[in-house]
């Protein structure tokens, strides 16, 4: 491209995404993925437009019907005319590099709704199972007029801890028989949640698995308000209205005592602590034999390693 027909490209790619174009959403995100400058000018030029959208974090262990969940939240919220947005966040594997990005197709149902906009994206290697990019693409669906956006994590453990320094609210999904819940506490996982759900609560063990969460936070939550414990039943949209109400319900809590200026915050920093982290890491990949070789050899330790990666400049 010529300097001018660069331009002409960009202000018109930006003019598209403020007047709601849908293709010019998936492009900039897509330029996001790719690591160009031209997806990193655009998030620059509207961040500023950003900080509307509530975002919500729904998180548990694969099989507790996170998908299932979010299907019918994105029918609630829609209900009540609001526009909703969804990561669904899909691991990606150590050995091919590549993803499945498949819950999607358990929201097909949508595709034909204006209001609801689903994007899949891979992990990239991230522990913490939320890649840099994710955290940029939320910024320009919450730029763009989402009024709910969702994230559906991955689903694979103690990294998924990452969210809460992410979303707004964080929803936590557990589900009866899949494992003692003062274990989950130990991993960490259970601290995260702003609201509980025990999906599937039509399976034996629900009424068990409410009152070990419910002593388990009563140990940990002393003289503080104890987060909500809700049932559903996903797949019979049960309880998902309730559910709604109690995300409503925090986030204007939130509002109200004036936290979510530090959210916002905290979400720039953690942005810009897994790029950091994401680059640091293809530094490595690019020179990983030569500095592992020196370091083996006893000629380097793993901090001056560090430090001629960083003097390198073989950070992107």
């Amino acid at each position: 491209l010529t300097p001018f027909s660069y331009i002409l490209y960009f202000v018109t790619l930006l003019e598209r995404f403020r007047n709601r174009d849908e293709r010019a959403l998936a492009r900039a995100i897509s330029l996001l993925e790719a690591g160009t400058s031209e997806g990193q000018v655009l998030l620059q030029q509207l961040r500023k437009e950003a900080g509307k959208a509530r975002i919500i974090g729904v998180t548990g262990s694969p099989g507790s019907g996170k998908s299932t969940l979010t299907d019918k939240l994105i029918k609630v919220a829609r209900a009540k005319g609001r526009r909703v947005a969804v990561i669904a966040v899909d691991p990606t594997s150590p050995f091919s590099g590549g993803a499945i990005l498949g819950d999607r197709i358990r929201m097909i149902q949508h595709h034909q709704d204006e209001g609801v906009f689903i994007r899949s994206m891979a992990t990239r290697g991230q522990l913490g199972g939320l890649a840099a990019t994710t955290l940029q693409a939320l910024v320009l669906l919450d730029a763009y007029g989402f009024d709910d956006i969702f994230i559906e994590t991955v689903g694979v453990g103690q990294s998924e801890i990452d969210i809460v320094k992410v979303a707004d609210t964080t929803v936590l999904v557990l589900t009866p028989g899949q494992g003692d819940s003062v274990q989950a506490f130990k991993a960490g996982i259970m601290e995260i949640a702003d609201v509980f759900v025990i999906n599937k609560a039509d399976l034996p063990g629900a009424s068990r698995l409410k009152r070990e969460i419910q002593a388990a936070l009563e140990l940990g939550h002393k003289n503080t308000e104890l987060p909500d414990i809700l049932e559903t039943i996903a797949s019979e949209a049960k309880g998902v209205e309730e559910l709604y109400e109690a995300i409503q319900i925090h986030h204007e809590t939130l509002k109200s005592s004036g936290k979510l200026t530090n959210l916002y915050k905290q979400r720039t920093r953690f942005e810009i602590t897994s790029l950091l982290t994401e680059q640091l890491r293809f530094a490595l990949q690019d020179s990983q034999d030569a500095l592992i070789d020196k370091i083996l050899k006893g000629e380097l330790t793993s901090h001056q390693a560090l430090r001629e990666l960083l003097e390198m400049g073989s950070i992107r």
